[in-house]
């Protein structure tokens, strides 16, 4: 009896565009919730160094949010933004990545050291140019290490979506296992791991890039 190969590479090549399309799909479900949270995280995380009773109540909803797994969420979602839509996957997923970048800028910017805020004082800086040319470039190690959990937990999460009509490459893990046939899971689970790697690659490289003074110091 002819045995089923694991990897069927002629399905592959005569699927590869409705793949694309549903890795693109992936990567837009996965990215924008992460560029969203990044930019209410960025205002929440400075009001709650500033007003540090802002901080643990507004953490605090966020681990709650946190906490509920997504597919439920997506489910109580879908009254509101119907079935299959991007919304229905994307707006948990902002929330998801709020909940863990919101404390990464607070701890990035409890990372500046006083004397160093002092030092800007002193040499003239408005409290905007002190934020953006002093304590941000020192907080950026801090915030990039919790965009790196964001992202790759974003890519991850958006398979779930399949469940709900809308999961990027989730839906071939769907197909997989209604048809007992293992290349579309298999080829889902390496694009989506080579997307969470892309993504933290990166962010890695971008860290290098905007922290200079690091890689002089690690060589000195």
């Amino acid at each position: 009896m002819h045995e089923e190969p694991l990897v069927r590479w002629d399905w592959i090549g005569r699927n590869w565009p409705s793949i694309q399309g549903l890795l693109a799909d992936h990567v837009v479900m996965a990215l924008v919730p992460v560029v969203i949270g990044l930019l209410v995280a960025l205002p929440l995380g400075l009001a709650g160094v500033r007003w540090r009773w802002l901080y643990q109540p507004t953490i605090g909803v966020m681990n709650v949010i946190y906490s509920l797994p997504s597919l439920a969420v997506f489910i109580v979602l879908l009254p509101i933004t119907g079935v299959g839509t991007r919304a229905t996957v994307m707006i948990p997923l902002t929330f998801y990545a709020m909940a863990v970048l919101i404390p990464a800028v607070v701890d990035g910017l409890g990372s500046v050291p006083d004397h160093v805020r002092q030092s800007a004082v002193a040499m003239g800086f408005t409290p905007l140019r002190r934020l953006l040319q002093v304590e941000l470039p020192i907080a950026v190690p801090v915030v990039l290490a919790g965009l790196r959990v964001a992202a790759v937990s974003s890519i991850s999460l958006v398979s779930v979506g399949a469940l709900v009509g809308r999961g990027g490459l989730g839906y071939l893990f769907i197909d997989g296992w209604q048809r007992q046939f293992y290349t579309p899971i298999i080829v889902g689970i390496v694009l989506v791991v080579v997307l969470a790697a892309i993504a933290d690659l990166l962010l890695v490289l971008a860290q290098r890039l905007l922290t200079p003074w690091s890689r002089a110091r690690r060589s000195a």
